[in-house]
C-alpha cells in the first residue's frame, strides 16, 4: 500500500522539484518506507512506499520500463499478478523484481487498457508515456483504493488524498455545495464528489487519458453489464466455497506477515478460517474491547474463533478518554467532513499496533455482496407496510420527540416511496423529509444549498438499471456503488493508513464479486434470511452458535459524548467566527439542548455537524 501523486502542466512550464517534494511528503504515512519523484519537465510522478511484496529497492517507484519509456506509481495490491506474469514472461518479457508492481506495469505495455481488466486487487495508478506524452489513471473496479484529482486549463494534478493536492501554491478552492448536501444527509459526500467543487475522484471501473489538450474517461467496468445467472442454491453454495477459499488465499500473498481483524462476527470468522488454513506460518488475529463498549462486544466468540483454528490471538484494550484529539486527527486524515464515526475504533486500534504489523484481512463487503442488511428482506414486504402509511401523519400531527415514533416515521416514509432511487436513498439515511437535516445552516447559507439535491446520485445510478430490474438486487447493485464506496472503503482507507497499515478485503475479491453481483437477489436472502447462501457455504467451517447466533456488536458512542465529554467541545466548535459563515447556532443550541436533557435525539446530525465545524475552524486553506 502506498501513496501516490503527479502533475502535468499544460503550459509548458517545469515542475518544481521542491513542490513535488512537499507534496508527496503529505503522504508519508501512507508510504514511510521509501519516497521518490520523478520528472520530466512539464510532468512529474511522485510516489510514498509501504513495502509489502518485494522488499527489496528495486521495487521502489516511480517505476520504469527498460527503456525508460513507461513510468507508473501504483498503490495497491493484484493479487493475481502471479498469474499474469507468467503470461508475459510466454511473450518474452522480462522480469527483474519479483513485485507486482512490474506486472502491472509490463501487462499495460503488453495490453495496454485491457491490463485493468485482467487485474484482480485494489489499486489507483498513474501511468506516464514519456513518447505520446499521455498520463493515464486508472482504479479498481469498485474504488477500493481511493484517488482524487484536479483538472483546470493550466495544470492536472492528482494524488491518493486530498491534502496532497492542496499543498499546490497556485491553487484556489471551494466549498462544493452538492457535496456538502450529501454529507448532512448522509455523512459523506456520494460518487465523484468531495468537498471542494475544484476536486473530484476518479470513478471506480475507470480510467482517464489525460494530455496538455484535455481529458478523456472511460469505464472498463460497469456494474450494469452483470448477466443474471440462472443457478440452483446447491451450485450456489459450491461456488462460493471455492470462490471465498481462492480469494483469502490470495489474500495472504506477502512479504511481510499478515494478520487478520477477528471480530466474532461471521465475515471475520470466515476469513479467519480459511487465512489460518492456508497463512504460511501461525495466524496472528487481532480483537479489540473499547472502554466504552459497555461491556457488548463479541469478543468471547472471537476467542472462540481463535483458539479453533489455533491463531496467535491477541486482544487490544483501546481508550477513548482523549476522543477530543483522535477526532480531529481523522478530519485531518479524511482532508473533509467525514460522519461515520466507525473510523474512530478502527483509527484507536491502528495506532496502538503501528509499527508492529502492516498487512490486515477485514470483512468488509460481505454484508453488501451477501445480503447483510435488513432492508434486502424489507423490499419484498412493501405492500406489508403501506398499510401502516397513515401512522406517518399521525406521528407527524403528535409533534412527538419519541426517538422510536420518529424512527418509525422516518422508516415508513421510505418504505412507501413509489419512486425506487427516492425509496433507497431514504432507507440509508438516518434523517428524513420531515426533520429537514439542512435546518443546521443559517439562512443565507441554507439558500446556497437547498438548491442542490441530496439524491442526485441515487437518481443517476438507477437511470442506468434495466427496465424491469428486481427491486432487490438493484439495492444490491446501488450498495457497491454508494455506501460501500464512500463510506466503508473510505472509512477504512483512511484511519487505518493514517497508521502506515494496510486493510485487505477479501469479500472484494473480482471473482468472487462479480458471481455475486450475478446470483438472483432472491437466492441470496431465500426465506428472507440474510446472508443466505454464505452462511450455507460456511457451514461445517465457522461454528453455528456464530453463523446463526444474534449479532452483538457495539456502536460508537457517540450520543452519549455529546451530551457528557464533548458538549462543551461542541457548542465551541459551532461558536466560532469561520462557522457562523455556514452554521445556524440559534437552531444547534436548541437541538443540543433537548439532546442532552433526553428529550429528543439528534445524535447523528449534531455529530455530522461537530465534524463539519472542525474542518472549518481547522481548514487553512483559501476557501
Amino acid at each position: 500500500m502506498c501513496g501516490i501523486s503527479g502533475i502535468m502542466y499544460r503550459n509548458g512550464e517545469y515542475v518544481s522539484s521542491l513542490l513535488m517534494e512537499k507534496i508527496n511528503d503529505t503522504l508519508v504515512h501512507r508510504g514511510p518506507d521509501f519516497g521518490s519523484v520523478k520528472l520530466f519537465g512539464n510532468v512529474a510522478l511522485a510516489h510514498r512506499r509501504l513495502s509489502i511484496i518485494d522488499l527489496s529497492s528495486k521495487a521502489n517507484q516511480p517505476m520504469q520500463d527498460a527503456k525508460e519509456r513507461y513510468t507508473v506509481v501504483f498503490n495497491g495490491e493484484i493479487y493475481n499478478f502471479k498469474e499474469i506474469k507468467e503470461v508475459l514472461k510466454d511473450k518474452g518479457v522480462e522480469f527483474f523484481t519479483t513485485s507486482d508492481t512490474e506486472v502491472v506495469l509490463n501487462a499495460f505495455i503488453t495490453f495496454g487498457f485491457n491490463a485493468f481488466r485482467l487485474f484482480n486487487g485494489m489499486f489507483a495508478l498513474g501511468i506516464y508515456d514519456k513518447e505520446t506524452k499521455q498520463l493515464i489513471l486508472a482504479r479498481d473496479q469498485f474504488g477500493i483504493k481511493p484517488l482524487y484529482y484536479l483538472n483546470d486549463q493550466k495544470m492536472f494534478i492528482f494524488a491518493s488524498e486530498k491534502k496532497a493536492i492542496l499543498q499546490h501554491p497556485d491553487l484556489h478552492f471551494s466549498i462544493n455545495n452538492q457535496a456538502l448536501t450529501e454529507y448532512i444527509w448522509f455523512g459523506n459526500p456520494l460518487g465523484e464528489n468531495t468537498i471542494y467543487k475544484e476536486i473530484q475522484e476518479v470513478k471506480p471501473g475507470s480510467y482517464l487519458i489525460i494530455t496538455e489538450k484535455g481529458i478523456k474517461e472511460y469505464t472498463y467496468f460497469d456494474i450494469n453489464d452483470i448477466i443474471e445467472k440462472k443457478i440452483s442454491e446447491a451450485e450456489a453454495i459450491e461456488k462460493i466455497k471455492g470462490l471465498f477459499e481462492d480469494s483469502v488465499k490470495r489474500h495472504l500473498i506477502s512479504d511481510v506477515p499478515v494478520g487478520v481483524f477477528l471480530s466474532g462476527g461471521i465475515d471475520s470468522s470466515a476469513i479467519t478460517a480459511y487465512a489460518s488454513k492456508h497463512y504460511n506460518g501461525r495466524l496472528k488475529t487481532f480483537s479489540v474491547q473499547f472502554d466504552y463498549d459497555k461491556g457488548i462486544n463479541e469478543l468471547s466468540l472471537a476467542r472462540e474463533v481463535a483458539k479453533k483454528f489455533n491463531t496467535d490471538h491477541q486482544e487490544v484494550t483501546i481508550s477513548g478518554k482523549n476522543i477530543i484529539h483522535v477526532i480531529e486527527e481523522l478530519v485531518k486524515a479524511h482532508d473533509e467532513p467525514f460522519g461515520d464515526a466507525a473510523d474512530i475504533p478502527l483509527y484507536l486500534l491502528t495506532k496502538q499496533l503501528e509499527g508492529t504489523i502492516k498487512v490486515v484481512l477485514q470483512g468488509d463487503g460481505g454484508d453488501e455482496f451477501f445480503g447483510g442488511y435488513r432492508r434486502y428482506n424489507t423490499l419484498s414486504k412493501v405492500n406489508y407496510w403501506k398499510a401502516f402509511s397513515f401512522l406517518i401523519q399521525l406521528i407527524l400531527i403528535s409533534e412527538t420527540s419519541n426517538y422510536n415514533a420518529l424512527r418509525l416515521q422516518r422508516f415508513l416514509n421510505a418504505i412507501t416511496k413509489k419512486n425506487p432511487f427516492l425509496r433507497n436513498a431514504l432507507l440509508l439515511t438516518s434523517e428524513s423529509e420531515y426533520s429537514n437535516p439542512l435546518r443546521v445552516f443559517n439562512a443565507d447559507y441554507l439558500k446556497a444549498v437547498n438548491i442542490f439535491d441530496p439524491f442526485k446520485k441515487f437518481e443517476e445510478i438507477y437511470n442506468r438499471y434495466q427496465i424491469g430490474i428486481d427491486p432487490t438486487q438493484a439495492l444490491f447493485y446501488t450498495d457497491t456503488q454508494t455506501i460501500l464506496k464512500d463510506t466503508y472503503f473510505e472509512k477504512v482507507d483512511k484511519s487505518t493508513m493514517a497508521n502506515s497499515i494496510e486493510v485487505r478485503v477479501p469479500f472484494l475479491d473480482k471473482q468472487l464479486c462479480e458471481f455475486m453481483l450475478s446470483v438472483p437477489a432472491s437466492l441470496k436472502i431465500k426465506n428472507g434470511k440474510q446472508k443466505y447462501l454464505l452462511k450455507k457455504s460456511l457451514s461445517g467451517i465457522v461454528p453455528d452458535n456464530i453463523l446463526y447466533g444474534k449479532k452483538k456488536g457495539f456502536g460508537v458512542p457517540y450520543e452519549y459524548w455529546l451530551r457528557t465529554s464533548l458538549a462543551n467541545y461542541f457548542i465551541e466548535q459551532i461558536s466560532t467566527e469561520k462557522c457562523a459563515f455556514y452554521l445556524n447556532k440559534k437552531e444547534l443550541l436548541e437541538m443540543f439542548n433537548l439532546h442532552k436533557s433526553n428529550k429528543g435525539n439528534f445524535g447523528f446530525l449534531l455529530w455530522k455537524t461537530l465534524i463539519l465545524a472542525v474542518w472549518v475552524n481547522n481548514n487553512n486553506n483559501n476557501i
